[in-house]
């Protein structure tokens, strides 16, 4: 069965040795636009949360408001995990060597849309987990970009997964999906 938020990885494992070492300081425009972007996108949550509970559906708009700014996020987390070496786009609408695809606004249970936060504590702390367990993994492929000027697949695979689960769990507490995270490993 396939998720309906998945992760497709284009990425050709070449990285630029110098932006890589200033990548840090490279991201910290995306950094700010993602704060003030993400308190926009939590008060849509909010009332996508109540359209969800009245309609069984968020609207339109606002699934498409919260997509564009999962996928905005998952293109800054890929840049600074160096699971891909573009400096992406502010907008998160050009594809991206690890881009995420989302699908259309579907019914939803208002059950539990009513319980979502509740429900998706196990997939946060889950993905809080691997996010932090990844950082590691991030700081060794670091030093081995500088030195070899790529990174090695199974690392970048590694980080490719948790953007994976972290971009369908997002989905998930955003509304973007019924579906909850899944650990299967495939990569499309």
């Amino acid at each position: 069965m396939n998720h309906p938020i998945r992760i497709v990885v284009t990425d050709d494992l070449r990285r630029s040795r110098l932006t890589v070492f200033f990548r840090l300081l490279l991201a910290i425009p995306h950094w700010i636009w993602m704060y003030l972007w993400g308190l926009a996108a939590f008060v849509v949550v909010v009332i996508a949360w109540f359209a969800a509970l009245f309609t069984k559906r968020v609207p339109e708009g606002m699934h498409g408001f919260l997509a564009r700014y999962l996928r905005y996020q998952i293109h800054v987390y890929a840049y600074v995990t160096l699971a891909a070496n573009p400096y992406p786009a502010f907008d998160g609408s050009r594809a991206y060597p690890i881009d995420v695809e989302i699908a259309p606004p579907v019914d939803q249970s208002r059950l539990t849309v009513f319980f979502r936060i509740v429900l998706a504590l196990p997939a946060l702390f889950l993905s809080y987990v691997m996010n932090y367990l990844v950082g590691v993994v991030v700081l060794f492929a670091w030093f081995v970009c500088m030195f070899l000027g790529r990174i090695p697949e199974g690392m970048r695979n590694l980080i490719a997964f948790t953007l994976r689960y972290h971009a369908q769990t997002q989905a998930y507490c955003s509304l973007l999906t019924p579906t909850y995270p899944s650990l299967n490993v495939g990569l499309e």
